[in-house]
């Protein structure tokens, strides 16, 4: 073992982040690609505590590895990598910056150890990724990213507090595996659920998501998601709830996605719904279906990575992504269709693909625990899967009616990196028992018997036909609208009910601040006048304090319904 090894995966590349925005743009690329596989030199070190920090009686685990921490940090460096070649032609440091360090810190995250580490890399995940959103530049866009920063800053705020009642209950800061029997673990498992994109809360990623640019939506599908589904693994495997979310979670975007007219936003809630699966494997908790959750995970990272790639140089090219301003791309972009068209069987399950192999894991580990209602629901979603990801985005992005645009492929480098993905998605699909080798627990598990196959082609042609029938009679939306979700609560139904009563109380406490203050002059006059040494320094009576906390607070409520 060596000095560089026992360091903290991501630590290199969060550090290098730092450097980056000041070097020339070409030098910064490969600079970027060295700290990546610096920081996966990491991974060698093997399974145990690598590297700890004595703080207050207890040691905080800046780097444990173990046989689920492996298959999260492999995956992560490689989409890393990939984004550093798609992005290669964007010459702005910051944006570079940003996603390097936010990939950094998500990797980092993985490897901590105890609560107070993963909080630390929580939410910095959070502060670098919203720089990806903001780079977007439109107003939509810096809206997204405020609304973003506070929901994420909401969740880590939950783990702290969390982990500081786990500690008092418990004496230990350890990140391991809890029970849903206290406050802190309530708070840590609702703040894992906000970053994990619950139903209800979720409304944060369709929204901020398809408002970054090309390369943000890119990376951003990879991380933040991906690191609440291995919080939960690392957690909470095998809490029965789970299972009951993640089958809302797979159906509720369904009609969303459905409905909606840009397709990065189609994207994203197909992402919410993939999540969905994971988290109904983590609830099962066995080792089998923990190893289809990571399988999972692993799968879609690539395969989702890759549809947003597509998407994103589509948008590169013709500077807009919505199914009514798309179609006939198929001509002038067809390297770009056909790794959309990869991306969109990978996606939709279909035998010698990599998410037929991630799914039906899950599938069969479902299978043992006799819950008909939940194997329904991820029937019913793999279908609609199929119908907006499958069908819907590559069609009306390539072969609806010809919209007119005369465009380039996409430049070398984005094929380069869908390519690396494209062949991923095939390879996982063709030879999955290396894939297999490298999940948490040892399997002996073969996908193509032909139970899986036949009943995963059934699946296939009922969903394709369904398809086909919706595309002949019209039913998929292709006029320019805008879907709410969640978010009505905050887009339309607060700012009649509750902005009201929020000006109400700035009014009022306006009126105590002012009371206080002048009642605070008065004190100090008094005072001077009965003493011959006149107070010095700042004077914040105790209640004033209280005011201006509580007028923070309504100021941060006024500020996230005032960008809606």
């Amino acid at each position: 073992m060596t000095t560089l090894n026992i360091l903290p995966p991501g630590l290199v590349m969060v550090l290098a982040a730092f450097a980056i925005v000041f070097i020339p743009h070409h030098l910064r690329q490969v600079l970027m690609i060295f700290a990546i596989l610096l920081s996966a030199f990491s991974l060698t070190a093997g399974a145990g505590v690598h590297l700890t920090i004595p703080l207050m009686g207890q040691d905080l685990i800046l780097h444990h590895a173990d046989h689920l921490t492996l298959p999260f940090g492999i995956i992560f460096h490689i989409a890393a990598l990939i984004n550093v070649i798609y992005g290669w032609h964007e010459r702005r440091g910051m944006e570079h910056s940003a996603g390097l360090a936010y990939a950094g810190a998500a990797i980092a995250a993985v490897h901590a150890g105890d609560l107070i580490s993963l909080f630390i890399w929580w939410e910095m995940t959070a502060i670098t990724s919203v720089f990806l959103v903001l780079a977007g530049g439109s107003h939509r866009a810096r809206a997204a990213s405020m609304r973003y920063l506070l929901v994420q800053v909401a969740s880590g705020v939950m783990l702290l507090a969390g982990a500081a009642f786990y500690w008092r209950q418990s004496g230990s800061w350890a990140f391991e595996q809890m029970q849903l029997t206290s406050i802190g673990t309530w708070l840590i498992f609702l703040s894992f659920g906000i970053k994990a994109a619950f139903p209800l809360v979720n409304a944060w990623l369709q929204d901020a998501y398809p408002e970054a640019t090309a390369i943000g939506t890119v990376i951003l599908s990879v991380f933040t998601t991906k690191l609440a589904i291995y919080a939960f693994a690392r957690g909470f495997a095998g809490v029965e709830l789970l299972i009951w979310i993640g089958a809302v979670m797979a159906v509720f975007p369904i009609i969303f996605a459905l409905l909606e007219d840009d397709l990065r936003r189609v994207l994203s809630y197909s992402l919410n719904s993939q999540l969905g699966f994971m988290v109904v494997a983590i609830g099962i908790g066995s080792e089998l279906a923990i190893n289809g959750a990571v399988a999972h995970a692993a799968a879609s990272i690539i395969y989702k990575a890759l549809l947003f790639m597509a998407m994103g140089a589509v948008l590169y090219r013709t500077t807009s992504v919505k199914a009514s301003d798309l179609g006939g791309l198929y001509k002038s972009m067809p390297l770009t269709m056909v790794f959309c068209i990869i991306g969109a069987l990978s996606i939709s399950a279909f035998p010698l693909f990599s998410g037929y192999v991630a799914k039906s894991l899950i599938s069969s580990a479902l299978s043992y625990q006799g819950l008909t209602a939940v194997y329904m629901a991820l029937l019913f979603a793999s279908v609609a899967t199929l119908l907006h990801s499958g069908i819907k985005v590559p069609y009306f992005a390539f072969f609806n009616r010809d919209a007119g645009h005369k465009v380039k492929d996409a430049p070398i480098n984005m094929l380069i990196a869908m390519a690396v993905a494209a062949v991923l998605c095939i390879g996982i699909g063709v030879f999955p028992q290396y894939y297999l080798q490298l999940l948490p627990y040892p399997i002996d598990y073969q996908p193509y018997d032909s139970g899986h196959v036949i009943g995963q082609l059934q699946l296939l042609v009922f969903g394709g036909g369904a398809g086909a029938l919706m595309l002949w009679f019209g039913a998929y939306r292709g006029a320019a609208q805008t879907v709410l979700n969640s978010d009505i609560l905050y887009r339309r139904l607060a700012p009649m009910v509750i902005l009201p009563f929020i000006r109400l109380g700035i009014t009022i406490c306006q009126g105590v601040m002012r009371g206080v203050v002048s009642l605070g002059v008065a004190v100090v006059r008094l005072s001077q006048g009965y003493s011959s040494h006149p107070l010095s320094g700042p004077v914040i009576p105790g209640p004033a304090s209280v005011v201006q906390v509580g007028l923070l607070v309504l100021i941060l409520a006024v500020v996230y319904i005032a960008l809606a």
